[in-house]
């Protein structure tokens, strides 16, 4: 399936035209609430952004005249939650994939903020929107010769204890690093001794997480993974989710045609969720094991100084800042400069 088309006037008066998506990422491929939030308002005020493709870096135009969701993806999102006001008035439905990780001792993020500052920042955009609308990541769980399951479950359990009021789920991946030479490069230069994770690391680390949610009672589930750890409570997640969009948005009448939803009153005969589903969206742009319904992400590779270790968005660190220092002369531009 692909998205209607719309003509846009650029800001040089040029007509073009432009993908008009429902579903706005923003983004698995930079943290935009974090190094670009300005950008995004400014741009969510225009209409539009040009986007580059990182495959064959042909550039594109995104009209949000049919948006009708836009679901954020970040480390901090402070410096969005100035605007959250302006998100209220004019995006209207919005949820934040926030990735709380702690390898503060490691430095495996290398530009987040220190961790009590990031739980800090979680609990006041979640009682500032709500806590359905902001989600845990703990993602991606990190193995190494020094840093083990059980070490991990412990720092897992000590944001988990803070953050149980401030949130309804949990999600998690294990670091996939084979499968990323990029990122398996990356590792290597910074000499990490990292482990890949096998059937039993995972068993222990999902067993560990039945335990601690006795207590949170969070719904939790995995990002991209295959292994069926349902017997410990443990789902597939959607982290462009239409079944969440249905619970917190399900009266905006356009996303629900969108996502194919009939509502259904509930009788002796049917008294399921009181709807039913009548369009499969799945991205077919992902991997196999991801559950994400179709989105249009308008971010751009090689643009995050978060200088994460285990990155795949960014080819190095160094290209990455260099971009944002530039896009930093002028914030008004692209998250590319020059395009």
């Amino acid at each position: 399936m692909k998205w209607s088309k719309t003509d846009i006037t650029t800001d040089s008066g040029e007509i073009v035209s432009a993908q008009a998506p429902v579903i706005i990422s923003a983004s698995r491929s930079t943290d935009i609430p974090t190094f670009y939030a300005d950008w995004f308002i400014e741009r969510w005020k225009k209409g539009y952004v040009k986007w580059r493709n990182p495959f064959n870096g042909n550039f594109s135009y995104v009209s949000f005249k049919n948006a009708r969701i836009v679901v954020f993806w970040t480390k901090n999102p402070r410096p969005l939650m100035k605007h959250l006001d302006y998100l209220d008035e004019n995006v209207k439905n919005y949820y934040f994939q926030f990735s709380l990780n702690d390898y503060d001792k490691e430095g495996y993020e290398g530009k987040v903020p220190k961790l009590d500052s990031r739980i800090e920042s979680f609990k006041e955009l979640s009682e500032r929107i709500g806590k359905e609308k902001v989600i845990w990541r703990f993602d991606p769980l990190m193995l190494t010769e020094e840093l083990g399951v059980e070490e991990l479950l412990e720092r897992i359990k000590n944001i988990g204890d803070q953050l149980m009021d401030h949130t309804k789920k949990m999600v998690f991946s294990f670091a996939d690093i084979g499968i990323y030479r990029k990122v398996e490069n990356n590792l290597k230069r910074e000499v990490i001794r990292f482990k890949e994770f096998d059937f039993n690391t995972m068993r222990q680390v999902a067993k560990g997480l039945q335990e601690l949610n006795k207590k949170w009672n969070f719904e939790i589930a995995t990002c991209a993974e295959k292994i069926p750890l349902e017997v410990y409570g443990i789902k597939h997640n959607k982290c462009l989710d239409d079944d969440l969009m249905i619970e917190l948005f399900g009266e905006d009448k356009e996303l629900m045609e969108f996502l194919g939803v009939e509502f259904e009153e509930p009788t002796l005969f049917n008294n399921s969720n009181g709807f039913k589903k009548t369009r499969k969206l799945k991205d077919g742009g992902q991997r196999e094991a991801c559950g994400c319904i179709m989105s249009k992400d308008i971010g751009q590779y090689n643009t995050c100084p978060h200088a994460c270790v285990y990155c795949y968005a960014n080819t190095s660190n160094e290209i990455a800042l260099c971009n944002y220092k530039e896009h930093r002369k002028d914030p008004t531009t692209d998250i590319i400069t020059g395009i």
